[in-house]
């Protein structure tokens, strides 16, 4: 049985095979490995591999590709944030105050931790 192992060489992911004696490495930037994850899954869908028990499916990430991000307050005074996602059409993002809040202290969080700290959590 083949080996396998998935490791972060700085701001790439490597995927790393051993079988035997042989062995292989791929180093990808994030977008390959999703790519990756998404040919796979749909690779074992064809074959009708399902998840096994109590295994989430891969969420289907969307990159945010908007150059800016505006903030603001709706009519109703509920936090705002406009955006574009990907291919999706620009969009609005109404938050109650303990949404924003949470979105607030939890961005902070991030930005106050070292970048060191970040890299070992998965940027989050």
């Amino acid at each position: 049985m083949a080996g396998i192992s998935v490791t972060l060489e700085g701001d790439n992911i490597q995927l790393a095979f051993q079988k035997g004696e042989q062995s292989t490495a791929v180093v990808m930037d994030p977008h390959a490995a999703r790519s990756l994850v998404k040919a796979v899954g749909q690779l074992l869908a064809a074959i009708g591999e399902s998840s096994e028990e109590g295994e989430d499916a891969p969420e289907e990430l969307v990159d945010v590709t908007s150059q800016t991000i505006d903030v603001g307050m709706d009519e109703h005074g509920m936090a705002v944030v406009a955006l574009q996602a990907g291919m999706m059409p620009p969009f609005l993002l109404r938050l109650k105050d303990d949404e924003a809040r949470h979105i607030a202290t939890s961005l902070l969080e991030i930005l106050n931790s070292p970048r060191d700290v970040r890299v070992s959590h998965g940027d989050h």
